[in-house]
């Protein structure tokens, strides 16, 4: 049977439905800024399409560098008046809008479908994921904030566009349970539908949100540097990271810059490949568009056949394709493990890389068909891109020590543990990285040499969720690290020392498991 979109999907049906919910942020042919406590109209729109189809939705409002300004310091006088509101009216506020995202729960979701191309479980996760971390501090935060005081001024938010309710508004949450108020600019490439009216949600919780869209280098001076703000938080990769802290410099401001590296997995002296394959399946959710993803895979040679029998079949038998897409009305949504990348240019992108990679002396090992994927007929399907394999990538590769971010993998052989430590750390820097052997001791022995944040024998590690800690070594984060008691001591102020990766930061605590 044909596919079509499941009714009550369609693009027109979730954004009338985000407009009931919300009208003061949503207007027929545009959202609009939150800024001094109210929604404006201001900004400039601009043509958007969405990943899924191509089909042109309602774009950003972008701001000027005026209204950023004001906007900062309007969120400046909001952060004096939050300072004054005791912890149980702030735990009662975060819990109303914990409430109201819960209720608007599938209509962002499904906005996350469109606007970023998520499967429905993995969107509908992405809020889920939201909503039980931040109930996990409103439980934990009276104990956090002992001997703790909210900061200075306002936090500043700049994420990815890939997780915009776990990461962006579940960190914005924490920051205003813990007596700051915040300010969030919604990616360009997408995911400001969502964060739109996420942002509704908490505004009508009387919580103290400022919500803009702009581009970046047009707002850094507010966004980034003012004298106003507390700390700045940032999620995205090294040059735009880079650019930040050049910016930060001059400034003595507490800072949390998550940035990407080359997670690998590590394959050596492993015989239980039933117990892995499960782990590597899982791993090309979204098309491993995530800052923990494992897109390198560092073989011992000799299990090199081995390894193949079992990745081959997970590649070649992966789900992927339009995310709404059902044959009868009555369907559930697909389980898929992707839809398509975030735009159509990243697709081409991704597609010159791996056919740069062939040219420049690559074994194309596996190269996935467009053919495989669930469609619409005659659907655009420019922004997909099939899962392909590269075996002993050249070195002189663009990605050789840089994260594709899409379904891209490669896999590199070694024959001594010496290789194999080298090639764990061609970026210098990762956030995690995983061994599958074995042998213990050898695990236990590169280890310390491993230079990923977060280490994982015989099973993957990820950002984590509630007490779990997270940050980076190297080049793939800069500032204070997070999650748990970390989250709430680098966005206040006291006695404790701040962890992280930074000049004069403490040493990590020690009994923590990274």
């Amino acid at each position: 049977m044909t596919l079509h979109i499941k009714p009550g999907t369609e693009w027109e049906s979730v954004y009338a439905k985000a407009k009931s919910l919300a009208p003061e942020a949503f207007e027929t042919d545009r959202i609009n800024n939150l800024i001094m406590g109210k929604w404006v109209s201001v900004g400039t729109t601009a043509p958007h399409v969405n990943p899924v189809d191509q089909a042109p939705i309602v774009g950003p409002p972008k701001i000027d560098h005026q209204s950023a300004l004001d906007a900062v310091s309007d969120a400046s006088r909001q952060h004096k008046m939050w300072g004054k509101v005791d912890l149980d009216e702030r735990k009662a506020r975060v819990i109303t809008a914990l409430f109201g995202l819960k209720e608007a729960r599938d209509t962002i979701a499904l906005l996350l479908a469109w606007e970023i191309g998520k499967p429905w479980k993995l969107a509908c996760a992405d809020v889920d994921r939201c909503i039980d971390g931040v109930e996990w501090y409103i439980g934990e935060i009276e104990r956090q904030l002992v001997d703790r005081e909210p900061l200075s001024g306002p936090i500043s938010n700049i994420a990815s566009w890939n997780y915009p309710l776990s990461v962006l508004v579940h960190a914005e949450l924490v920051q205003m349970l813990a007596g700051n108020a915040v300010i969030a600019k919604t990616p360009s490439q997408g995911g400001f539908h969502a964060l739109t009216l996420a942002h509704a949600v908490m505004a009508k919780a009387g919580l103290p949100v400022t919500l803009v869209s702009g581009v970046g280098a047009d707002l850094s001076d507010a966004l980034v540097s003012s004298q106003e703000l507390g700390a700045f938080a940032f999620v995205g990769g090294r040059s735009n990271g880079r650019a930040t802290l050049e910016r930060l410099a001059n400034f003595d401001k507490r800072h949390i810059l998550e940035q990407e590296g080359l997670n690998a997995w590590g394959i050596w002296d492993f015989t239980k490949w039933d117990d892995l394959a499960p782990h590597l399946r899982k791993g090309f959710e979204y098309a491993k568009q995530r800052c923990t993803a494992y897109p390198r895979y560092v073989v011992q040679r000799r299990l090199l056949p081995q390894f193949l029998e079992m990745y081959l079949p997970i590649v070649k038998g992966l789900r992927f394709g339009h995310p709404l897409a059902v044959e009868n009305d009555d369907d559930e949504l697909p389980d898929l493990e992707f839809g398509p990348v975030i735009h159509k240019i990243k697709a081409q992108e991704l597609r010159a890389q791996f056919n740069e990679a062939i040219d420049t002396g690559g074994i194309p090992l596996y190269v996935g068909d467009l053919d495989h994927g669930r469609f619409l007929p005659n659907q655009d399907t420019s922004a997909y891109v099939a899962p392909v394999t590269v075996l002993e990538p050249p070195r002189a590769w663009s990605l050789h020590h840089s994260e594709p971010f899409g379904p891209i993998d490669s896999i590199v052989l070694v024959d001594t543990e010496a290789e194999f430590i080298a090639a764990m750390n061609v970026s210098n820097g990762n956030l995690v990285s995983s061994v599958a052997t074995d042998d213990a001791e050898f695990a236990k022995r590169v280890r310390d040499e491993v230079s990923a944040f977060k280490f994982g024998v015989n099973r993957p590690r990820s950002r984590g969720d509630r007490e779990e800690v997270f940050g980076g070594l190297g080049a793939s984060w800069k500032g204070a690290f997070v999650g748990g008691d970390l989250l709430v001591d680098a966005v206040t102020d006291g006695d404790r020392p701040i962890f992280g990766n930074f000049r004069g930061a403490s040493r990590f605590p020690e009994g923590i498991d990274l």
